[in-house]
């Protein structure tokens, strides 16, 4: 059984989505608007609400909240299943076998008749319930791709 849990009565949370083998897939402009562009799907037709979020290259935090009836399990697994088709595409039109490969060998070890696996299982929501842990998770967000080398500064 899984340590992290999604609580009901409390509607905002700080979530990771982890790219399979920790592949460095977000690199290119197309990859990052695969993101940019299911979010903004999210937020106009599942009613996801997005207070922050970071795209690193291998993986992904936000800051969300949803609206009832909305489910944030059911809005993630929407959002992984669209990414997952879009980003695989564009690897293949863009000829990246190496990465397709690892994507493949995790499809085929779970057995389910996917051609391709893009997102580690889970996306390890935690529940935000105070100010300050609101803040340790925005100012975490702010500094992971500094912490990484990706940027020198937050802002």
């Amino acid at each position: 059984m899984s340590r992290w849990k999604i609580l009901s009565g409390v509607n905002h949370y700080f979530i990771t989505t982890t790219i399979i083998e920790w592949q460095n897939v977000f690199t290119a402009t197309p990859l990052f608007e695969t993101i940019i562009e299911s979010l903004k799907h999210c937020i106009a037709h599942k009613r996801l609400h997005l207070h922050r979020y970071v795209i690193i290259p291998n993986h992904t935090h936000y800051i969300v909240s949803t609206e009832p009836p909305e489910h944030l399990s059911d809005v993630m697994r929407d959002f992984n299943r669209f990414t997952s088709q879009r980003i695989t595409e564009i690897l293949e039109e863009t000829q990246r076998t190496d990465i397709l490969t690892v994507f493949r060998t995790a499809a085929n070890a779970e057995r389910r008749g996917n051609r391709y696996k893009v997102w580690q299982e889970g996306f390890h929501p935690i529940a935000i319930d105070t100010a300050d842990f609101f803040l340790e998770k925005l100012n975490y967000l702010h500094e992971n791709p500094v912490r990484k080398g990706f940027i020198e500064q937050p802002e």
